[in-house]
C-alpha cells in the first residue's frame, strides 16, 4: 500500500490516506423479518485494499455495504471506519465523506457530466477554481477527453457513464469507496475493460474499496480479500482469492467458486512469477508475453498439442520456456500462505 498516501491543504485534490474498515458482530434485523438478514458479521479490510462482497442473492451483501454508510440502521455490533464508529458521525456528513457507486449509477439527467462530478465538493463548500480543476482531473483519471464535460448522462454510453459515476464518487476524494455491483448491467466486453482500468485507478489512488458483486469471476479478479456470504448474512470464508481457491473452509464455498477453482487459480499468476525452463533449440508451439497470466498460457499450449510455449519480455527477448508441467509444479510449489487477520 501507498505509505505516502498522506493529506494535502492545497491544490484541486487532498488527498487523505485510505481508511481501515472493521465490523464487529454485525447484525441486520428487520421488523417482521423470520431471521436476520445479516448475522454476526465480522471482518476488517486494511486500508487501502480492496474487499469483495459475494454470495447468493438475498445472502445480505448489499444490506452489509448499506449498514457503513448508514443507508440502513445497524441493528447490533460496531462498524469502525479508521477505528471510529460510524455511530458516531451525522449520516448526510458520513456519506459525503465515502464514496459511492451503484449499478444504475445514478447521475443527475438535467445536470452536466461536470455538474454531476462536482456535486460532493460544492456541498462541502469547496471554491469555483478547485472544483474545476477538480473534475478535469478525474476526466483525466478515469480516461474520459475533456470535451465530455459539457455534455449530459444520455449523451454518452453505458461504459462512459459508469466511469462518470466512478469519477463522481472520487470527487472529494474519500477514504473508502463503496461500489454496489457497478459493472453488472455493462455489456461482457465493456465490464472487462471497466475492471482492468478500475484495477489501473487503483494501483494511483489506492482507496479502500468494499465492492458487491454476484460474479465469483469478478470477485477473484478485483479483490485482495474475498468475503462470501451464505443466505443469511452469514460469513462462510474470508480470505485472499488464491487462499479461497486452494482450501475453501467447507463445500458451499467449493461449489460456489466453481469446480474450475484450480484454473481461476492460475488466472492469479503470471509467467513473470514463474522460473523458467532454459531455452534448448527445441521448437516451441509458439511465444508468450512474460506478463501472461499462467491459466492463458495453458490454454495456448492445450491448444496447439501441448507444446512449449516461448516466453519473451516486452522487447521480444526470449527468456525461457514454459511447460504444462511447469505450470503444474509451480502452483503445488507456491500455496497460499494463511492470512492472518482473518478472523
Amino acid at each position: 500500500m501507498n505509505s505516502d498516501n498522506t493529506a494535502q491543504t492545497e491544490g484541486p485534490t487532498a488527498y487523505p490516506r485510505a481508511a481501515s474498515l472493521e465490523l464487529r458482530n454485525v447484525s441486520k434485523q428487520y421488523p417482521g423479518a423470520s431471521r436476520p438478514a445479516i448475522e454476526d458479521l465480522t471482518l476488517t479490510v486494511p486500508a487501502g485494499e480492496v474487499c469483495v462482497l459475494v454470495g447468493p442473492s438475498g445472502c445480505g451483501k448489499t444490506t452489509a455495504m448499506r449498514l457503513v454508510n448508514r443507508m440502513i440502521v445497524l441493528t447490533s455490533g460496531k462498524i469502525l471506519l479508521d477505528g471510529a464508529s460510524v455511530m458516531e458521525r451525522k449520516p448526510p456528513e458520513l456519506r459525503r465523506e465515502i464514496g459511492y457507486v451503484i449499478q444504475q449509477i445514478g447521475l443527475f439527467p438535467h445536470l452536466t457530466i461536470a455538474d454531476n462530478i462536482a456535486t460532493v465538493p460544492r456541498l462541502l463548500g469547496w471554491e469555483k477554481d478547485r472544483v474545476a480543476a477538480r473534475v478535469q482531473e478525474l476526466l483525466a483519471l478515469v480516461q474520459l477527453p475533456p470535451e465530455l464535460a459539457d455534455r449530459y448522462p444520455a449523451q454518452l454510453s453505458g461504459g462512459q457513464r459508469q466511469r462518470v459515476g466512478v469519477a463522481r464518487a472520487l470527487a472529494a476524494d474519500p477514504p473508502l469507496l463503496l461500489m454496489d455491483e457497478p459493472f453488472g448491467a455493462i455489456d461482457p466486453i465493456a465490464r472487462a475493460r471497466l475492471q482492468d482500468e478500475l484495477l489501473q485507478l487503483q494501483q494511483r489512488v489506492k482507496k479502500t474499496i468494499v465492492f458487491v458483486t454476484h460474479d465469483i469471476d469478478e470477485a477473484i479478479k478485483l479483490g485482495d480479500r474475498i468475503a462470501i456470504l451464505r443466505e443469511g448474512g452469514v460469513l462462510a470464508q474470508y480470505a485472499p482469492p488464491d487462499e479461497l481457491l486452494a482450501a475453501p473452509a467447507d463445500d458451499f464455498v467449493a461449489q460456489f467458486v466453481g469446480v474450475d477453482r484450480g484454473l481461476k487459480r492460475l488466472a492469479l499468476s503470471r509467467l513473470v512469477d514463474v522460473e523458467l525452463l532454459p531455452l534448448n533449440g527445441d521448437h516451441a508451439a509458439g511465444t508468450v508475453d512474460v506478463q501472461t497470466s499462467l491459466r492463458d498460457a495453458a490454454s495456448l499450449m492445450l491448444a496447439d498439442g501441448n507444446r512449449p510455449l516461448t516466453v519473451v519480455d516486452g522487447d521480444g527477448k526470449p527468456l525461457g520456456q514454459v511447460t504444462l508441467e511447469l505450470i503444474s509444479a509451480a502452483l503445488d510449489r507456491h500455496p497460499p500462505a494463511p492470512d492472518p487477520s482473518a478472523p
